[in-house]
């Protein structure tokens, strides 16, 4: 098995997704069976990736309850409990700072309430990376009806970019090296022991600018299960 970690967020609060996320956690709200996030975590146990951190805040013992410390069908997991530790989440870059000791120099960092049932977390995508020198590397979906603009483009030689005639989606899914989030990407130290919130698109930004990002196109079944009526239509199968 691979020694490369990866992070599962499910700190949110699911405010678009009120009134189902009044009493559980996006993450654990049911997709043809299971819990949303359990389908990013068979995934990366089925691809040999043995270890994961969990992020949570909004009834994030709930979360914990539910997988426990993983196994069987699951990596073991992790927690960081921004929620307990700090009063609630602390977005995703600090969520993600947070967690840097936990995780390593090099790891997988995808959302817990996107639904890639076709997505494979490959070692080889991995080892890629690590040779590519780069801080990071996206998957880039097509654009959903909400959100018709895009995120980032991405160049002919395989980098994102910031501005672009064709924009593209961030799927979530992403490896990141540690040192992405440090000086002078990210100014919050390791741990984040102030529990500073900070967003992941600056620091994005900021590196695609300086040709530090790779990124590639992913044309599998993708969906971000942000409202009642995506989650509807998954369950309905269509």
């Amino acid at each position: 098995m691979t020694r490369a970690r990866a992070m599962v967020l499910a700190a949110g609060r699911g405010e678009r997704m009120r009134p189902l996320t009044d009493a559980t956690p996006k993450p654990l709200l049911e997709v043809r069976g299971k819990p949303l996030m359990q389908w990013p975590l068979e995934a990366l146990a089925s691809a040999g990736f043995s270890s994961v951190v969990v992020n949570t805040a909004w009834l994030g013992e709930q979360i914990e309850a539910r997988f426990g410390s993983g196994g069987g069908p699951l990596p073991s997991i992790a927690y960081s409990h921004e929620g307990r530790d700090f009063g609630g989440a602390l977005e995703t870059a600090g969520g993600i700072v947070r967690a840097l000791p936990m995780l390593g120099d090099v790891f997988w960092v995808v959302a817990g309430d996107v639904y890639a049932p076709d997505f494979v977390f490959s070692e080889a995508a991995v080892t890629r990376f690590v040779t590519s020198g780069r801080l990071a590397h996206l998957w880039l979906v097509p654009n959903p009806t909400h959100n018709p603009r895009g995120d980032f483009g991405l160049s002919a030689d395989g980098l994102a970019l910031n501005e672009a005639p064709e924009r593209l989606t961030f799927s979530t899914i992403a490896l990141y090296r540690a040192a992405f989030f440090a000086a002078p990407n990210g100014d919050i130290p390791p741990g984040n022991p102030q529990g500073t919130k900070a967003a992941l698109a600056p620091l994005l930004r900021r590196a695609i600018e300086k040709a530090q990002v790779s990124a590639e196109r992913y044309l599998g079944d993708w969906t971000d299960v942000g409202t009642p009526e995506r989650l509807a239509t998954l369950n309905a199968g269509r």
